[in-house]
């Protein structure tokens, strides 16, 4: 049975996406944007509200079948095909004025990600893939480079990229995040999707986040996936669905997932850095000790 084509569903998105790329760049820097706090205390800004009521309208009348699941208005609709929409990722850098936010748009069917865009207006760059057709960047279909991630095969060599390293600290790895930074080559916290698609392009060999929710990784995972990378959650569950995310170039990811905590256990990755100063297990030993000692205190 052939497999299932969706370039006229990729060419919508890149519909989608200039529609909100208009949105976007006419609120960027606005001196009268309006920015509110939702309720976890992240902020949302009238842009962010009007790409998502813009593109909702087009897939209502586009795909009045399909599911949507966005950032701002939650879940709607019912269908094996779901419309999964980020309409700003990066927003504290869009209130900022910094240029480092996209809009987020993929298409999962049958939970999987069969197709997604990221735009960067204010970058003048795009990234999209769909299911076997390779990751490509460029201005549009029609005048696009192929991305590919890196051959790097050895930690030291390697470039890592985060976001912050406060919610490390609140998951309670952040040592084991630091060990990892120390071990590899150089580390820059470009942030967002920017260090996803860095990854994609091979500019960037290991990324992680922490906390995410599937609409800041659905885009960023088959873009990875198809540009011949590897994405998964902390704990190595395939695809943008465990709630936090690491991608790698492939070559890199098992020995990541175990510096992280949650992948190949000591001893069966050879790249695992064995007991010693400054190793993960000397960390966790030394965690443990205090913990002993605590305990073990009489009170006073």
């Amino acid at each position: 049975m052939a497999a299932p084509d969706y370039t006229d569903d990729l060419r919508l998105a890149h519909l989608l996406a200039d529609d909100a790329d208009s949105l976007t760049m006419a609120r960027f820097r606005a001196l009268d944007l309006h920015v509110m706090s939702k309720p976890d205390l992240t902020p949302v800004t009238d842009a962010d509200q009007a790409v998502e009521e813009a593109i909702r309208r087009t897939l209502s009348k586009a795909r009045s079948r399909d599911a949507i699941t966005g950032e701002e208005q939650g879940t709607s609709g019912h269908s094996q095909r779901r419309w999964i929409i980020d309409p700003i990722d990066g927003t504290k850098n869009f209130v900022r004025g910094v240029p480092v936010w996209a809009t987020l748009i993929s298409l999962v069917v049958d939970d999987e990600v069969v197709l997604g865009v990221v735009s960067a207006p204010a970058l003048q760059r795009r990234w999209w893939a769909s299911t076997g057709n390779g990751a490509w960047t460029g201005k549009g279909l029609m005048k696009a480079t192929e991305c590919r991630v890196s051959d790097i095969r050895r930690l030291e060599d390697a470039s890592l990229s985060y976001s912050s390293i406060t919610g490390w600290e609140d998951r309670g790895i952040g040592d084991d995040l630091l060990t990892l930074m120390r071990r590899v080559w150089r580390t820059r916290a470009y942030g967002d999707f920017w260090s996803y698609m860095l990854l994609a392009e091979g500019a960037v060999d290991i990324a992680a986040e922490p906390e995410l929710e599937v609409y800041d990784m659905a885009a960023l995972d088959i873009i990875v996936r198809e540009a011949g990378g590897r994405f998964t959650s902390l704990d190595g569950q395939d695809g943008p669905w465990g709630g936090n995310a690491l991608a790698s170039n492939g070559h890199l990811h098992e020995a990541a997932l175990s510096f992280l905590g949650s992948g190949a256990e000591a001893g069966e990755d050879p790249d695992w850095p064995r007991s010693g100063p400054g190793s993960v297990s000397d960390l966790r030993a030394h965690r443990h000790r205090l913990t002993d000692e605590d305990r073990d205190e009489p009170d006073h």
